[in-house]
């Protein structure tokens, strides 16, 4: 059992304490926030043994671990500090934005021994756990190219989500480059696709609603692509491509993040609300068996700071295709989300640090699903140059 401090209070911290708060491999939870008021409200709200005045003061208690919910584009360096004081490190996504920052991640990792885990979402999505057990299979014979599309509208939820957590500058933080945030899409093809990506061409699509955001003016990014495209080449033969879109007609709220797999004998698609498997003499609906059912309602008192719009990624309960049997059975019947993936991602995490072992999303595989996204963003800023991804290469 290990005790954890929570590093931000904001809108997804909290789904998250809650599982932590019931994992029998769990201790005291202490949470800080840069508004003490926040903090102060999400210990209240859940019960925890307190709150600390700073980050820097989290790292210096004797927490054992940390899990770090700030802002997307603060989480490399601040991981590494946690990990250069001691502390095991659950980071959400995405790891990292440069790949200086990615290989003192992984230099830190290597150096102390202590867990690592980016929270990736999509390694547990319902498409990509099904077309991991039918790789293991063999029934794509082999796979070759794939799709990934992370399609959510700013007007569907993130407007609110960046004033929440931008205060008065948010146009500057809202128009965080697509391509930066990529796990989303690459993390569900290569979490079921055991391979990394080598180069990239992209493109991003300048955006023109003129209210300030994607303004390379107003932008803290100098960023101005609000939608991208970016082709892979993979190792080992294949492609894969992903769409990162924030300006979009399609109903996120339904299903932000799907996927497609390609093989030689068999293929997989899935859609906004149908999920196929097909050979080359049949089709099958597996719809059912990838469909979440939802655990609570949208309009739970304990979603009354999350934006409407957001509400449906945080209600999701399991699908069928979810293993459930390795889950403390303190999570039966509690509320899920993001298709199910936050039982599991709070679990792996406590399972590894607990048992010393590597967590899925470990170090070395938040890496192959973060570091092509920067690439694509720079060849996006060359006009769909044709660059090599650095990769940093597996767990030892």
């Amino acid at each position: 059992m290990f005790s954890l401090g929570i590093v931000g209070a904001g809108q997804f911290a909290g789904q998250f304490v809650k599982l932590w708060g019931l994992h029998p491999g769990v201790g005291d939870i202490v949470v800080t926030d840069l508004v003490p008021e926040r903090a102060a409200r999400l210990a209240a709200e859940y019960d925890l043994a307190g709150t600390q005045p700073s980050f820097q003061a989290m790292l210096e208690s004797d927490v054992d671990a940390v899990a770090i919910f700030t802002q997307r584009w603060t989480h490399g360096p601040l991981v590494v500090q946690a990990l250069r004081a001691g502390k095991h490190v659950y980071s959400a996504v995405p790891m990292a934005v440069t790949e200086g920052e990615i290989a003192d991640i992984i230099e830190a990792v290597r150096e102390t021994g202590l867990t690592y885990m980016m929270g990736e979402t999509s390694y547990y999505n319902p498409a990509t756990v099904y077309a991991r057990g039918q790789l293991a299979k063999g029934a794509f014979g082999r796979l070759f190219y794939a799709e990934g599309d992370y399609v959510h509208d700013m007007d569907l939820g993130f407007y609110d989500a960046y004033r929440y957590s931008g205060g008065d500058n948010w146009k500057a933080t809202a128009s965080y480059p697509p391509l930066l945030y990529p796990t989303h899409s690459i993390g569900g093809v290569l979490g079921a696709w055991q391979t990394h990506a080598t180069s990239v061409s992209a493109i991003g699509v300048v955006d023109d609603r003129g209210d300030g955001v994607f303004d390379t003016e107003i932008s803290q990014f100098g960023n101005d692509f609000s939608n991208a495209t970016a082709l892979f080449e993979v190792a080992g033969g294949g492609a894969f491509r992903i769409n990162e879109f924030r300006r979009v007609g399609y109903p996120s709220y339904i299903r932000e993040s799907r996927f497609r797999f390609f093989g030689t004998e068999a293929s997989f698609e899935q859609l906004v609300n149908v999920c196929l498997w097909q050979d080359k003499h049949s089709v099958e609906d597996v719809t059912e068996h990838l469909e979440p059912k939802r655990t609570l309602s949208p309009d739970d008192p304990s979603l009354e700071h999350v934006s409407p719009a957001l509400r449906d990624a945080f209600t999701s309960g399991s699908a069928p295709v979810h293993d459930r049997s390795r889950l403390p059975k303190e999570f039966a019947n509690v509320s899920n989300g993001h298709e199910g993936s936050h039982h599991f991602l709070a679990d792996d995490f406590v399972t590894a640090v607990n048992s010393g072992s590597l967590p899925p999303v470990n170090a070395w595989v938040a890496a192959r699903y973060t570091m092509p996204g920067i690439t694509a963003h720079e060849s996006a800023l060359k006009g769909g140059t044709r660059l090599e991804i650095p990769d940093f290469g597996e767990a030892p």
